[in-house]
């Protein structure tokens, strides 16, 4: 099996830099840990990414177990091909087709995901830490039993995430759709959703530590409602929750 690594790498800093992220200043006053709000809730850690200068993809076929280091994917068609267990550290894939992907127990390590679409794509118990999904067109993505650190999701669309016992700790869902999201059973602990549409999402045995559910700019729980013990929302919130709290309780409102 042929392994593909890099070579030296350029400073970092350089070419592959903060590239889409923008503003790291306000970043990083957004995002520090540990820090209670009046709410005391504490805020999750976004990631710092600064690539190094990355060194263009050869095209081949992903490999089982295969090492990728400090390249760049652009607009590569990905569908259908087994990259399970690999590990994708500094990586750079922007415009990629993730179709039917397998990348199961695969590891993303400090790498910046920027448009990328597929549906069905498997990540199921991969490891995503310090990394960035910008604009992702996802359908029917499997992470369940993933672990998540340190992840902002930023923009684009995600249809049926599952996530079902995956851990989730310092992970920001920023200005997405989220349609039907699958948290059962999940731990998440210091998440934030800012402007982010939740559409039917399912919090069925999960467990929240931290939670930031004010900004978020659609609420909608279809199930798990009794599992929001952890969690912060605004009065507006409670309000619009108000009919399924009530049959989670099971009270009857009549006029």
């Amino acid at each position: 099996m042929v392994r593909r690594a890099v070579g030296e790498r350029g400073a970092a800093g350089a070419a592959g830099g903060r590239g889409a992220t923008g503003a790291r200043g306000a970043t990083a006053a957004r995002g520090a840990a540990g820090v209670r709000g009046a709410a005391g809730v504490r805020g999750a850690r976004r990631p710092e990414l600064r690539l190094p200068a990355l060194e263009p993809y050869d095209g081949g076929e992903l490999e089982p177990d295969g090492d990728y280091d400090g390249l760049e994917f652009r607009e590569t068609d990905f569908a259908g091909q087994d990259a399970g267990g690999a590990r994708f550290m500094d990586c750079a894939l922007t415009g990629c087709a993730l179709d039917e992907t397998r990348l199961h127990h695969a590891r993303l390590l400090d790498s910046r995901l920027t448009g990328i679409r597929g549906v069905g794509t498997d990540l199921a118990e991969s490891s995503l830490r310090d990394v960035e999904l910008i604009d992702a067109r996802l359908g029917g993505v499997q992470l369940h039993g993933a672990i998540l650190e340190r992840v902002w999701i930023r923009g684009g669309k995600i249809d049926y995430l599952n996530l079902r016992g995956a851990r989730l700790k310092d992970v920001v869902f920023e200005g997405c759709v989220l349609v039907e999201p699958d948290f059962g059973g999940a731990t998440l602990e210091r998440v934030e959703f800012v402007d982010c549409a939740l559409k039917g999402a399912d919090f069925s045995g999960a467990t929240l530590t931290d939670v930031d559910l004010r900004g978020a700019a659609a609420l909608e729980i279809a199930r798990g409602v009794d599992r929001l013990a952890g969690a912060v929302i605004s009065p507006a919130q409670l309000v619009d929750l108000a009919a399924v709290l009530a049959a989670e309780l099971g009270i009857r409102v009549e006029g």
